[in-house]
């Protein structure tokens, strides 16, 4: 007898580049997902900032978790560039994590280049239209 419907946290299990963004998603290993993403060394996760406009610590405890595993973290704002807040800048660096805001574009072509150089690279991106 059929179960239903099983919903699962969505999730990549490796590292992909970034094919494409905009309309409220991202492409990556011939997949698409809708809505943002938290790109970590254990893989693509699908992310959901409390909110996007204000992040916070607990928005990145997955991140926080694998901090031996990162240095660089980008941070995709969306469309605008928004300095990170103090605490969760503060947090980052107390973890060992170099954290660098901007447009949601420029994060993703700079986490692919960082990828390509097997660099300890995360990035977190806030999905665009």
């Amino acid at each position: 007898m059929a179960k239903g419907i099983i919903i699962r946290e969505a999730h990549f299990p490796g590292k992909a580049a970034i094919e494409a963004y905009g309309n409220g998603g991202f492409r990556f290993a011939d997949m698409s997902h809708r809505g943002s993403l938290l790109v970590l060394p254990s893989g693509i996760h699908g992310w959901e900032p409390a909110d996007p406009q204000a992040l916070k610590a607990s928005d990145f405890d997955r991140l926080l978790a694998e901090a031996d595993r990162v240095e660089i973290l980008l941070v995709g704002m969306g469309r605008d560039l928004r300095p990170l807040p103090a605490s969760l800048r503060a947090a980052l660096k107390e973890a060992g994590i170099s954290a660098d805001p901007m447009s949601t574009g420029a994060a993703v072509r700079t986490y692919n280049v960082l990828l390509a150089e097997d660099r300890a690279v995360a990035a977190a991106l806030i999905a665009v239209d």
